[in-house]
């Protein structure tokens, strides 16, 4: 039986969208069943590896490319990447798409707007709102909606645990995670 295969899960949506609780979860599933993944948080990137970028349209491209980058090492390597990070535009995440080929999974992390301001516990939207922020996604920065995800979880709507489901069976579909085990103890059903 060969080894399970690498994979990189591009999520994409709003800020408070939910990106990173989901991230979270999956990889704590994943761990659980012994499968290795990372979390790539954009959040988390921005202090270290693209803290010498801002967030004009320029540096937001190049901050993606650079996580996109590092997402197709860890998938080279049999990880389950998982990148959280906003790539508010079709072009980034297209970009992120060519640079991992195979293996590249898209997931909007979709909550409505007035859902991810209420969860914003940083005050972010507020402060974008005041003109504080420019270039805020979802307030004066531009958000297009993916056309066609491989993966829509509606966080407003569903579980965290439903979440991580959708999300283990479709890695498993992909071959990524063995048939067996895709919805066993500790892969989120």
């Amino acid at each position: 039986m060969s080894a399970p295969r690498g994979a990189v899960i591009w999520m994409t949506g709003l800020s408070g969208a939910g990106k990173s609780t989901v991230a979270g979860a999956l990889h704590q599933c994943l761990k659980e069943a012994g499968h290795a993944s990372v979390v790539l948080d954009g959040d988390v990137l921005r202090r270290g590896l693209t803290a010498d970028l801002g967030f004009t349209p320029e540096d937001r491209a190049e901050n993606l490319r650079r996580v996109a980058h590092v997402a197709a090492l860890f998938m080279q390597q049999g990880f389950i990447a998982i990148a959280a990070v906003i790539s508010p535009e079709q072009r980034h995440r297209r970009m992120a798409r060519e640079i991992v080929g195979e293996g590249f999974v898209e997931v909007f992390v979709n909550a409505p707007l007035a859902v991810c301001e209420a969860r914003d516990v940083k005050g972010l939207y507020a402060r974008a709102r005041r003109g504080e922020i420019p270039h805020f996604t979802g307030v004066s920065g531009p958000f297009d909606v993916p056309l066609e995800p491989d993966v829509t979880l509606e966080t407003d709507r569903i579980p965290l645990e439903q979440a991580v489901s959708r999300l283990v069976a479709h890695l498993t579909r992909m071959g990524c995670l063995p048939c067996e085990t895709g919805g066993g103890p500790g892969l989120g059903e």
